[in-house]
């Protein structure tokens, strides 16, 4: 049996203002092709399907279109879609009826009978080959929230929520290990951040309470596979567990990951194989090396980039290295961009200061040994290379002045 686990879409998504559908589409097109090429019999989504609870129109329609298109042309595709801490788990389960008489499985959220107890139906999805005979048993647990969560009496040393999160797995994964028969395996699903898991510099949220609270990977050893979602760096903190990571860079800090999905292959209920298959890059990121404003614009002038639409453009982001503010920058970088099939995403400036606090320097003084404009000075200096310009300086005062008058 064919799995292809992937996650972390977040369709909807902007970079820096600039929409994404165009490098969406192209995902899609390439992952359905990529299904019917390599005949995955399962596909597995492991979460932030959209980008925010609240996503634009056009973002479901690319969903349900996906969808429509795998099942008209793979009738025998299982298909298994959990939440993340992007999605909105009540907006995911409103179709799950509906999407459940077409054989896909959408969950959003977990759900209780009226005395508590977890309702593990819904969650546990029967995976079959393509001779149709249940190959596999999918424990499909959507990101959990500390409201999902009911903890037995706690141990000394233990985390509620870490604990909480644990016994929702241990139920449904027994659960899945009981209606499990000889050869057929068992896969968890879930959203979530583990211990030893890398995180992204820019793009993911830290979940149920931060790095604190990074879950343990053991939750999830009664498990043949592992398929997890909210890291966008493709990773496996431990042996038969695996983030596949984000199929397009979410952030500027992400243009150089091995954006990819998972291919894994089980014969007799055990993990047999797994191939890593790289997503092609619809748009590329440009990441110029942090320099001055005149190497930049230099730099920029000197791109020679082929014609394209404008959606297939790349992004550009410019990083400088200032001795002090200077004025007009971002005009001053358009003014270069014009005419090129490139899109400006951001602008990082840094300073050279000296980065040093009042209280850092070696000569230590008490703030109340300084006068406003020495303070002043000084606090440019942390930022900025240099002394104050004349009138920055006169026109510090002159507010100081006003606000003394005030006072009075």
């Amino acid at each position: 049996m064919k799995i292809l686990h992937t996650a972390d879409w977040h369709l909807g998504h902007q970079l820096h203002g600039h929409e994404r559908r165009f490098e969406h589409d192209a995902f899609l097109d390439w992952l359905t092709d990529t299904i019917k090429t390599r005949q995955i019999d399962a596909l597995l989504v492991a979460g932030d399907l959209f980008d925010t609870a609240n996503p634009p129109a056009s973002a479901w329609q690319q969903l349900y279109r996906f969808l429509a298109r795998l099942r008209a042309e793979m009738p025998r595709l299982n298909m298994v879609l959990i939440g993340g801490n992007h999605d909105s788990p009540s907006k995911l389960d409103a179709p799950h009826e509906l999407l459940r008489a077409f054989d896909l499985h959408l969950v959003g959220s977990i759900s209780r009978d009226g005395e508590g107890r977890l309702e593990t139906d819904r969650l546990l999805v029967p995976l079959q080959d393509r001779e149709g005979k249940v190959a596999a048993w999918c424990a499909a647990v959507p990101f959990l929230r500390s409201s999902d969560l009911r903890v037995e009496p706690l141990e000394e040393g233990q985390d509620r929520l870490i604990e909480g999160v644990r016994q929702i797995y241990q139920e449904v994964l027994a659960q899945g290990r009981a209606r499990c028969e000889p050869g057929q395996a068992l896969i968890a699903m879930g959203h979530a951040y583990l211990a030893a898991g890398q995180l992204s510099e820019l793009s993911e949220r830290r979940v149920l309470g931060g790095n604190q609270h990074a879950l343990p990977a053991d939750i999830f050893a009664t498990a043949d596979y592992t398929a997890l979602g909210h890291l966008h760096l493709a990773q496996s903190p431990a042996e038969g567990v695996h983030y596949s990571g984000s199929p397009l860079p979410l952030s500027l800090a992400e243009a150089n990951y091995n954006h990819q999905v998972l291919e894994v292959r089980f014969e007799g209920g055990k993990l047999a194989g797994l191939e890593r298959i790289p997503v092609p890059r619809a748009v590329e990121m440009i990441r110029l090396p942090q320099s001055t404003l005149e190497e930049a614009l230099t730099a920029i002038e000197a791109l020679s980039l082929p014609d394209c639409p404008q959606e297939a453009q790349p992004f550009l982001e410019v990083r400088l290295l200032l001795p002090k503010p200077e004025a007009r920058i971002r005009e001053r970088i358009l003014a270069v961009m014009a005419g090129k099939p490139v899109r400006l995403a951001r602008i990082s400036t840094q300073y050279q200061g000296s980065g040093e606090g009042l209280a850092d320097g070696r000569e230590r003084r008490r703030l109340d040994e300084l006068s406003p404009t020495e303070v002043f000075r000084l606090c440019y200096q942390r930022q900025f290379e240099g002394e104050p310009a004349a009138e920055l300086v006169a026109s510090f005062e002159e507010i100081l002045e006003q606000v003394k008058e005030s006072n009075t």
